[in-house]
């Protein structure tokens, strides 16, 4: 789960005896728990001056080994788990920050979510771009000749402006104490038919904009619901258990920072009941935005996170590779168990189920203030 135990690493832990959560971090491998008041949740920490200093001085009390704590079973509140490594944080998301996502944005709304079309358009839009957007920059002058030469062959997409022009695309992913944890089941709307993990990067930010960490996460993603319509985003992306993120928040310090992120390499495997293994992978080295400057389109004058926010950076990954059918690409079986991967941050291992069969979400902040003054916290 933890690849680095040199590293910083701040995260939740579910306590059976408190009936709450746990804010911890680990020393040699074993979870300390750090929670106090002050600091009864992670964004109380991220808030700080100096959150990486005060978890490497915080005095607590040990739950247990590391290992074991990641592979108890999530969801049975009797055990001690790990739960995703945020709380009061607002879960945004960047998308089509990446050509070659962009590229598939373009194939499912012009498919219309039809996965069968998907691959004569994807022939059809190769030999139309080309290599034209390989380092491509964002808003750039050449970026706007791209744009215009794409509208000519009558190939313009609404996510092509988000992906080369000047404004991002943000959107909101999931809601607050609503995503779900290393270990945990990932939820897939009922409706949908082609759908996709989607490995990222996130960033812990604080209210004041300031990146403090990272982590992984999986924006599981509907192709065929917000390829029939981009008014359907928050349909494809915000259901139930469709947001994971963990395994822990590696804060920034003298021996992890921003340009580590800017050089990730993240992988993905995805393991089915019927046999079938696909591996990708996302390098954040092609990213068309840089994390910084997506942090400065979403938070500012413009915009408040009162309790900061976790900001998933978007993907290289785009799955063509056929499961079934010869032409229809990839997408979910349930029982798919989805890794994903990246040198010092660790693995977020998650198993695919419809979001109707995932546990509920009944955990939210009303019930977490409850716990936490009930616990004496504030």
């Amino acid at each position: 789960m933890i690849d680095d135990l040199s590293g910083l690493w701040l995260g939740r832990v579910w306590l059976p005896e408190a009936r709450g959560p746990a804010v911890v971090t680990l020393r040699g491998g074993e979870v300390i728990d750090i929670t106090a008041k002050g600091a009864a949740t992670v964004s109380d920490i991220c808030e700080m001056d100096d959150p990486a200093a005060f978890v490497r001085a915080a005095p607590g009390r040990a739950l247990g080994d590391h290992a074991e704590i990641g592979s108890a079973a999530v969801g049975d509140l009797s055990v001690r788990h790990f739960l995703a490594p945020c709380d009061l944080q607002a879960i945004k998301a960047c998308g089509v920050t990446f050509a070659r996502s962009m590229v598939e944005r373009v194939i499912e709304e012009k498919a219309g979510g039809d996965p069968a079309r998907a691959a004569q358009i994807r022939i059809r839009i190769g030999g139309v771009i080309g290599d034209s957007l390989r380092n491509l920059q964002a808003g750039s002058d050449q970026a706007m000749r791209v744009k215009q030469a794409l509208i000519a062959e009558g190939m313009w997409s609404q996510y092509l402006e988000v992906g080369i022009g000047p404004d991002a695309e943000v959107f909101s992913k999931a809601q607050v104490l609503s995503s779900v944890g290393t270990g945990a089941e990932i939820g897939l709307h009922p409706v949908s038919t082609w759908n996709n993990p989607e490995p990222e990067i996130v960033l812990a930010v604080s209210s004041s904009g300031r990146i403090v960490g990272a982590t992984l996460g999986n924006d599981v993603n509907l192709r065929d619901v917000e390829g029939r319509s981009a008014l359907l985003l928050s349909k494809a992306k915000d259901n139930n258990a469709s947001s994971a993120i963990g395994p822990m928040i590696r804060l920034f310090d003298a021996g992890y920072a921003l340009d580590d992120i800017r050089r990730a390499e993240l992988a993905l495997k995805v393991e089915g009941e019927d046999g079938f293994v696909l591996n990708g992978h996302s390098s954040m080295s092609q990213i068309s935005r840089d994390p910084q400057e997506l942090v400065r389109q979403t938070v500012g004058r413009h915009h408040q996170y009162p309790d900061g926010f976790m900001l998933y950076l978007g993907t290289l990954f785009a799955p063509t590779e056929d499961r079934d059918v010869k032409g229809e690409g990839f997408t979910h079986k349930i029982g798919d168990v989805v890794t994903i991967s990246a040198p010092g941050l660790g693995a977020l291992r998650n198993t695919v189920r419809l979001s109707t069969q995932c546990a509920p979400w009944t955990y939210g902040v009303s019930a977490l203030m409850k716990n936490l003054a009930g616990r004496g916290l504030i």
